[in-house]
C-alpha cells in the first residue's frame, strides 16, 4: 500500500536502516514536487520519496544522469548523491540529494525580468548538449509536436475560454507546421514550469526535477520563456540565447501551450478539490497562455 503520511519518526527510520550517518540530523518537511515528498536535512540535503506510480522510475533516471551534467550547468541543480533500495518500510527506491535554495516560482514572482532572461539562457546553453545515443527518449516531452494534436484539441476544448481559442489554435498551426529540429538530440530538462524553477530575491536560481530529462528538440525547454518570464521577457531571452530561429519560436510556444494545459488541468483538479490539485498552478497556466499570445 502506498504511504502518504510520512513524518519526521518515519523519515529518520528510513535513514537510520540505510543512510545511519544521516539519521540523527535537523530534518524538517519542505514543498515537494508532482510525484515526490521532500524532506530538507541539514542544511545541505534533502531526501526526496516518490508518491506516484512512475515517480520511482523518473529518479532513477535523475540518478542515472544528472550528476553527469551538474558541473557544466550554471544554476544549482538537485544532484543524487545516494540511491536507496525499496524496503519493508518504503516499498520504493528514493534519493538523497543535493539541496537547492530558493523558492518555487509558481509562488515566488520573478521581477528582475532582465537578469531572470539572461539566467535562463545561459542555463539553457550550457544544457543544450547533443546527448549520447543511450540518452533517455521522451517524443511526448521533446519530440514532433503534431503526434500531440489530439491532446491540444482536448485542452483546447475543455480548459480554455471560447475567446482565445481561434488565436491560440492559430499558434498551434504554426508549431506544427514549422520545420523540425534539424540537429543532433540535445539533453532537454522538458519540464521547467514555474514550480521546477527556483527564486531567489526575484532572480531565477535553480532548476529541479529533472527525472523527465530525455534527448530531443531544444524547443521544449526554450517554451520557459512564455512559462517562466514575466510578459516581455522572452525577447530578451531569445536574445541572449542566440539559437532560437522563427521555426524553433513557433514550436516553442507549440510546447508552452501544452504545458499550459497541463498546468490548467491540475489548478482546475485543486479548485474541485480533487486528488492531485496545487493552487498555484492554474494561474501559472493562465499566464502562460496570455504571455504567448501576447508574443504574437
Amino acid at each position: 500500500m502506498q504511504r502518504t503520511d510520512t513524518d519526521e519518526p518515519f523519515v529518520r527510520a528510513l535513514l537510520r536502516d540505510q543512510h545511519p550517518d544521516l539519521a540523527d540530523l535537523p530534518i524538517r518537511p519542505v514543498a515537494g514536487g508532482w510525484g515526490n515528498q521532500l524532506w530538507r536535512v541539514s542544511g545541505e540535503l534533502a531526501v526526496r520519496l516518490p508518491m506516484t506510480q512512475d515517480a520511482p522510475e523518473l529518479l532513477a533516471n535523475e540518478f542515472r544522469w544528472l550528476p553527469q551534467l551538474a558541473g557544466r550547468l550554471p544554476l544549482p541543480v538537485p544532484t543524487p548523491l545516494r540511491f536507496s533500495e525499496p524496503s519493508e518500510r518504503f516499498p520504493r527506491p528514493w534519493t538523497v540529494v543535493k539541496w537547492v535554495p530558493g523558492e518555487p516560482a509558481d509562488g515566488a514572482e520573478i521581477t528582475e525580468v532582465a537578469r531572470s532572461a539572461d539566467v535562463l539562457a545561459g542555463f539553457l546553453r550550457a544544457l543544450h548538449r547533443p546527448a549520447p545515443d543511450d540518452a533517455p527518449v521522451n517524443p511526448r516531452r521533446c519530440g514532433d509536436l503534431a503526434p500531440l494534436t489530439e491532446s491540444f484539441e482536448g485542452g483546447l476544448k475543455s480548459l480554455v475560454d471560447d475567446a482565445d481559442a481561434p488565436r491560440l489554435r492559430d499558434v498551434w498551426k504554426r508549431a506544427v507546421a514549422a520545420p523540425r529540429w534539424g540537429g543532433p538530440p540535445v539533453w532537454v530538462h522538458v519540464d521547467l514550469h514555474p514550480a521546477n524553477a527556483l527564486v531567489t530575491d526575484g532572480v531565477l536560481s535553480g532548476v529541479i526535477d529533472f527525472g523527465d530529462m530525455g534527448a530531443g528538440d531544444p524547443a521544449a525547454d526554450v517554451a520557459a520563456a512564455w512559462k517562466l518570464l514575466p510578459e516581455g521577457g522572452a525577447d530578451g531571452f531569445l536574445r541572449a540565447y542566440g539559437d532560437a530561429d522563427e521555426a524553433m519560436v513557433h514550436r516553442a510556444q507549440g510546447w508552452a501551450v501544452l504545458s499550459a494545459f497541463g498546468l490548467l488541468s491540475v489548478g482546475r483538479a485543486w479548485e474541485q478539490g480533487l486528488p492531485g490539485g496545487q493552487p498555484t498552478w492554474g494561474r501559472a497556466g493562465r499566464r502562460t497562455l496570455e504571455r504567448v499570445l501576447a508574443h504574437g
